[in-house]
């Protein structure tokens, strides 16, 4: 079984990761994991690991987690479901966060263009 998970999954998991380390508090992160995947996606994982609950799952793995990157949690949670026969892929969050930076560029030349272009029919 292939799970992906998109740029905004990877999003709020990034930002839930950094509330978590600050906060030191993981309840928020334990929701927000389990929150990127499908019902679909979590009743097929239930059926393969030995728990047979999700939520138990995520929880064993946020306590294996050192609470220091999101790397290591993301290994860790990749490792775990590999066990369990689950291919998990997604977006990087460094290369999702370059991809955010060239948007918001294009953005900002766009508005420029028309500011310009608002000044010359003046």
């Amino acid at each position: 079984m292939e799970i992906f998970l998109n740029k905004r999954a990877m999003r709020q998991v990034r930002l839930s990761v950094a509330d978590a380390i600050a906060d030191g508090e993981i309840d928020a992160l334990r929701e927000d994991l389990v929150s990127v995947f499908s019902d679909d996606d979590i009743e097929e994982i239930e059926r393969r690991i030995d728990s047979g609950d999700f939520y138990d799952f995520i929880t064993e793995i946020l306590e294996e987690w050192s609470g220091e990157d999101l790397d290591e949690l993301m290994e860790l949670l990749e490792t775990q479901l590999a066990d369990a026969d689950v291919d998990l892929k997604y977006t990087a969050p460094e290369n999702d966060d370059s991809e955010e930076e060239e948007v918001v560029e294009a953005e900002e030349t766009e508005a420029e263009l028309v500011v310009e272009e608002s000044d010359d029919d003046l």
